[in-house]
């Protein structure tokens, strides 16, 4: 494996009434939030899959079946830093994240330094490292309608000590 490798990551899911809307790891306030087996945190699950293709250890769904009652309900943030363990014991270490949120609806723009802060403390990576950008689908298609929530992720793995 090089010394540096990248992964792209991207997850949708739709919006539904009934759950709370978490984005990288943070309670935003909305009247629904997004379905899926654990807490559908798009954000965090585009960053799990970038991480994992970076490695070469598949996608979220190898190692986090939707049939598995420790799925069902789980914070991402807890699956993110599972992730992480799995990297480090592979000598990995983040280099950094970009990562971008597609959402009509609700605005981010406020919550995005504290998905920012999350997401670097889930992975054990240097604050500053992580970046959290906010768009709208400029009410095109689904999520232009605030039918559901995107996001896409690229991180730079670095394998090897940190050097001072």
């Amino acid at each position: 494996m090089p010394a540096m490798a990248i992964g792209q990551g991207v997850d949708i899911h739709p919006l539904v009434s009934g759950r709370p809307l978490v984005l990288g790891g943070v309670s935003v306030p909305y009247h629904g939030g997004l379905l899926g087996d654990s807490d559908g945190d798009v954000l965090c699950h585009a960053v799990i899959d970038a991480l994992l293709g970076a490695s070469h250890l598949g996608d979220m769904g190898t190692w986090f079946r939707s049939d598995d009652p420790a799925v069902q309900g789980a914070c991402s943030l807890r699956l993110l830093q599972q992730v992480m363990a799995m990297l480090r014991e592979r000598g990995f270490r983040v280099g950094n994240v970009d990562s971008t949120v597609i959402a009509e609806k609700p605005r981010l723009a406020p919550y995005r330094e504290a998905m920012e802060s999350a997401l670097a403390a889930a992975m054990g990576a240097a604050p500053g490292s992580v970046a959290v950008k906010a768009k709208t689908a400029d009410g095109l298609g689904g999520l232009g309608r605030s039918e559901a929530i995107a996001a896409t992720a690229v991180v730079l793995l670095l394998r090897g000590r940190v050097q001072a």
